[in-house]
């Protein structure tokens, strides 16, 4: 481990951020990465526990705790604080395809199982892990490593997002032939055109696709499997199929004046916005937040990405709904260590928000009741009741020029079950795979990530596209 009591006597320090003020006007990533003296004092407060609930990667109570990837966290960190940086690369890269894409757009449940976390402030797991990365790109170490050799077997991954990178990543170290079909025009799913450049700058993405590439894999962009090319010739050229679609079917609101212009999906307004960066795509009226009253209905990160969207932009005003109340400054007693912690923080957007506008964006218990609109069909207002208190005098109005539904995704397309005759999950709109072998009903087709287990945390859909990989492998030596 590193100093004995490094987690008492060395404060947490998280990576910097730049100011609010500044970063509001570009669309550059918004942290900055520790100093390498600062990584190896943060590592320093790394217990080496003898059971690291860092990397335990479970469900409980509805929440993660740990990593999902059972990123081996005491290991690295200890090299770090050694400054054995090359080693601790080694380490992480082992258990995670793309620690360049988890320490910038994962939540870090595994800080919030830290032991040091139960009695002081957790491990900067996150920053370390940047660090490392960051690291290995700038010394060259990370390089393309294809295969000595080729098994002749081939297979089709449909999706290029977080699970699909990874199942055609480990599918591909083993030496089978591996397609990757997209049917955007450009690879990453929901880590090109979903999560704001403020978080991860595009060239990150197409830097690790350029590798995957480099090292045998092949991309087919504006591939639309059903469409462009049918299933059942996929089924005649490749030995297997993993679907990795993800769960983009988005939920929506089925309310009075739900059909007025002005109100759309968040996915499509962020992808808009990063396509307008990366394109200079014109956005359309809807698509853009330029001197509205902007309301984002749902309280989570995606809504949150829509409030930094929008303030960039330069909107007029922006408010977030959220349908629960504001969660506590501390832990409550329901919501115990290892248990990810669910509780109050400012973060960018938020920030940016009271910088800009002068206060919180966000709004607790609000229900929303109606949309109301102009003679011009588009809309103008809504008007909302409250979650706590059920009563008219609840009833409020709000400006709204622009309504951005971030409230989560229902599952899978309806197209998946279709195209692929796969049978839905018992219990909600996803593919029913085997949670081990990731098979579903059809031989040689196995699901994996969110179109399998629903939306859900970056970590999770790289463990589900590794473990499918290694059921493919398994499959086709039993052929």
């Amino acid at each position: 481990m590193g100093q004995l009591m490094g987690f008492l006597n060395i404060e947490k320090q998280n990576q910097k951020e730049r100011k609010p003020s500044e970063r509001i006007h570009d669309w550059n990533e918004y942290k900055i990465p520790l100093a390498e003296k600062d990584v190896k004092n943060q590592a320093a407060r790394c217990m080496d526990c003898g059971t690291p609930y860092c990397q335990i990667g479970v469900q409980l109570n509805r929440g993660t705790a740990g990593c999902p990837i059972h990123n081996l966290i005491p290991e690295w960190n200890d090299l770090v604080y050694r400054g054995l940086w090359k080693e601790a690369y080694d380490r992480l890269a082992k258990t995670n395809n793309f620690p360049e894409f988890t320490s910038k757009a994962c939540p870090a449940p595994c800080e919030g199982s830290c032991t040091a976390g139960f009695i002081s402030d957790p491990v900067s797991i996150k920053s370390i892990e940047r660090a490392i990365i960051d690291r290995a790109f700038e010394e060259g170490w990370v390089v393309p490593k294809p295969p000595k050799k080729r098994t002749g077997k081939k297979i089709a991954v449909i999706g290029s997002g977080p699970a699909g990178l990874a199942c055609a990543d480990q599918l591909n170290k083993i030496g089978h032939e591996v397609t990757v079909f997209e049917r955007s025009d450009r690879p990453g799913g929901l880590l090109m055109y979903g999560i704001p450049s403020m978080k991860i700058e595009k060239d990150v993405v197409d830097r690790r696709i350029r590798l995957l590439e480099e090292e045998g894999i092949i991309f087919k962009t504006k591939v639309d499997v059903g469409n462009t090319i049918g299933v059942e010739e996929l089924k005649q050229t490749f030995d297997a199929i993993v679907l990795c679609t993800g769960a983009g079917k988005p939920r929506d609101v089925h309310l009075e004046g739900r059909e007025l212009a002005g109100i759309l999906p968040a996915m499509q307004y962020l992808t808009a916005s990063n396509r307008h960066l990366l394109y200079g795509e014109p956005l359309k009226g809807d698509d853009q937040a330029k001197g509205k009253h902007v309301i984002v209905i749902g309280g989570g990160d995606t809504g949150e990405d829509c409030v930094a969207t929008a303030i960039r932009q330069g909107c007029k005003s922006v408010v977030q709904f959220g349908k629960h109340g504001r969660l506590p400054d501390q832990r409550s007693e329901n919501n115990p260590w290892p248990e990810h912690p669910n509780v109050f923080s400012v973060d960018y957007a938020y920030e940016e928000a009271v910088e800009v506008l002068g206060k919180d964006p966000r709004e607790y218990y609000v229900e929303t009741k109606q949309f109301v609109g102009d003679e011009n069909g588009h809309v103008r207002e809504l008007i909302t009741g409250s979650f706590k208190n059920h009563n008219e005098t609840e009833r409020k109005t709000w400006k709204a020029d622009l309504v951005l539904i971030a409230i989560g995704f229902q599952g899978a397309e309806d197209r998946v079950f279709e195209d692929f005759n796969v049978v839905r999950s018992s219990s909600r709109p996803v593919v029913k795979a085997d949670p081990f072998r990731y098979q579903t009903n059809q031989p040689g087709i196995f699901a994996a990530g969110d179109v399998r287990r629903g939306a859900s945390l970056i970590v999770w859909a790289i463990e589900e596209g590794r473990k499918a990989a290694a059921a493919v492998d398994l499959y086709l030596d039993e052929q």
